[in-house]
Formats: structure tokens, sequence, C-alpha cells
């Protein structure tokens, strides 16, 4: 009589895998998964560079007006660095900037109003145009290089026309004996004396505007829906995601920046010349992608345009502080984009190697 058959016992089932978002990572994991982390580099480098360099750079007046000079690319560079996040550009945002202030100007001139009621109405106008650019994109499909181009060159041309229609030169009639101004004034180009630092409201706005930022983009669904729109639409909008809203909400986001960039402008100054901006859309850009946002989109952060927008401002002011020929200043701007691609990619394979 043969033995019963034995059955071998079952395998152990293989340990389960952690969760990758539990998974504890070092410092210098967490570090390089940074898209700052090149501007971080970037800009303590010119800050250590323009200290030794020019004498004035660190004393109170000089870093006042390093703020002021960041504040004023920052507030546009970081709804510009969202919509880049998106996936797309924006080509109108210098000119749009003009435009917000140019509509203030004339409309409180011409109506005779109280300032505020101008201010309100640049703010309709301005969003109307983020909103134009947005429906534009989303319902022709066509490269919001192109759209924007179009906007660009529409607003350049309106700017110049209205005014010389209006005012009959290239430039607004002064608005400072109006009523409101003051107040305005006070909102949009007040100042604090903190030591003695000058810290304009631009600085303030520019603050208010890349916590808002960070915390739509890290704490909120829409921060989700932007990542997934600018890594890919299509699949986004297979998993739900509602792409077309979005880039519209980021375009008017980009013109909110830029009402509130106008209303600075106007209320800083007084008058404003209708050729103003053309040129600066580059600069946002720039300080963008300084900041570790990637020109294909789906890649970046606020805090990184921030960043790349204070290099902007040391430079620009270390150049004069230093003395040099401010040709200088556009030989910085290129090699600091190639430097900043080039490392932020570096930064990004790094990063992903180590996951």
């Amino acid at each position: 009589m043969s033995a019963p058959a034995t059955t071998a016992p079952p395998a152990p089932p293989p340990p389960a895998k952690a969760d990758e978002r539990l998974v504890s990572r070092s410092l210098p994991r967490k570090l390089l998964g940074r898209p700052e982390l090149g501007a971080v580099v970037g800009a303590v480098a010119v800050f250590v560079f323009f200290a030794f360099a020019a004498e004035s750079f660190l004393r109170p007046a000089g870093l006042g007006t390093v703020l002021y000079a960041s504040s004023t690319i920052g507030i546009m560079a970081v709804p510009v660095a969202l919509l880049m996040i998106g996936g797309e550009f924006d080509l109108s945002t210098g000119v749009m900037v003009t435009s917000s202030a140019l509509v203030s100007s004339m409309f409180s001139y011409q109506m005779s109003a109280n300032v505020w009621v101008g201010v309100g109405v640049s703010l309709v106008v301005t969003l109307a145009i983020g909103v134009f650019n947005g429906l534009m994109l989303v319902r022709t499909k066509l490269p919001s290089f192109i759209i924007t181009l179009g906007t660009f060159l529409m607003l350049t041309g309106l700017n110049l026309g209205f005014t010389k229609l209006i005012s009959g030169g290239v430039s607004t009639d002064a608005i400072g004996d109006m009523e409101g101004f003051e107040s305005a004034r006070t909102v949009f180009a007040s100042h604090l004396q903190l030591g003695g630092v000058r810290l304009e409201a631009t600085v303030l706005w520019w603050l208010g505007l890349v916590a808002l930022a960070t915390w739509i983009l890290l704490r909120t669904r829409a921060g989700n829906w932007i990542f997934a729109a600018g890594g890919g639409a299509d699949a986004a909008r297979a998993v739900g995601v509602p792409v077309n809203r979005t880039k519209i909400g980021l375009y008017t986001g980009v013109a909110f920046a830029a009402w509130i960039s106008g209303q600075h402008l106007l209320f800083r100054y007084d008058a404003v010349q209708s050729g103003e901006g053309v040129g600066n859309e580059f600069l946002y850009i720039i300080a963008a992608v300084i900041g570790g946002c990637l020109m294909t989109g789906g890649y970046g952060s606020a805090i990184g345009s921030a960043i790349g927008a204070l290099i902007f401002g040391m430079t620009s002011r270390g150049i004069v502080y230093a003395q040099w020929e401010a040709d200088w200043f556009k030989f910085f701007l290129g090699a600091m984009l190639l430097l900043a691609t080039l490392l932020n990619a570096w930064v990004r394979k790094r990063a992903e190697a180590t996951k």
C-alpha cells in the first residue's frame, strides 16, 4: 500500500510594495525633486557676486531698489509660470499691462469720473482680454503662440491708435488731481519704510500672488488640473480634467496680474506712454524658465518664478551699482536662460533617477 500523496504548502505572498507617497525620502532627494533648485543656486551666486562687485548693493536703499525691480517682473512672472505649467504661452502680457493702465487713465479723464471707476472698467476690460485669449485657444485649437501673437499686435495698435485719437499724443493726460487718485495710489503705488529699506506696494502684491499661486498648485484640485493639462491634454481629458476651463482660467489669471501691474504703472507716474510694455513678455517667460518651468509644460512652480524674478532684479540693479554698461544686462539674460534650462534639465533627470 503506497503512502498518501502530500501537497506542498502554498508559497508565502510577496511582501506588499510600500506606497511611494508614504516612503520617506532623504533631504537631498527632496531637494532634487524641487523645480526651483536651479534658480536658488543661481540666485545665491548672483547675490554673492554683486555683493563683492558693487559696494552699494548691500545697503538698505540698494536692497529696496532690488526688491522693487524684482516685483515689477515677478507680479507677471507668477501667472505666466502657471500658464506655462499648463502647457501654454502668452505673448501679449507686456502690452496688456499698458492697455490696462491706458483704459483706467483715459476713461477716468474723459468721463471726469472718480479714478476708481476707471480702475473698475479697466479690470473688466483686461479680464475680457484674458478670456478672449483662452476662448480663442480652446475654440480654434491654434497654438497659443499664434493666438497671443495676434493679440499682442492688436493691442499694440489699439494702445497707440486710441491714445492718439483721444489725447492727441502718444501719452495720456495727467490724472493726479482727480478724485480718488490718492487712495488708488495708496493701494497700487504706495510704499512702506522698514528701517532703511523702502518696500513698494508691488512687493506686497508680488508676495501675495506667489503665496496664492503656490496654494493653488499644491493644495487644490485646480492645481492638479493645471499640471495634468500641461503634462498631456488628451490624457487629462480622459480622466475627467476640465482642460478647456482650466486654460481659460489661467489666461484670466494672467490678465488679472496685468491689471495690477497696469494700475501700478499709472498711479506711480500719473500718466502712461502708449508704447510701453513691448518686449516685457519675454522677461516674464524667461523668469519662469529660470525658475524651473519647462517649455513643454507640466513642470514648474510659482516660487521658482519668484526666484527667477529676483535674479532679474539683482542683476539689473547690480550692473547699475557696479557702474557697468547696461548692455551687459542683455548678455546676462541670454546666458542665464541657457544655463537655467540646462541646469533644470539636469536636476529633473537626477530627480527621476533617484525615485
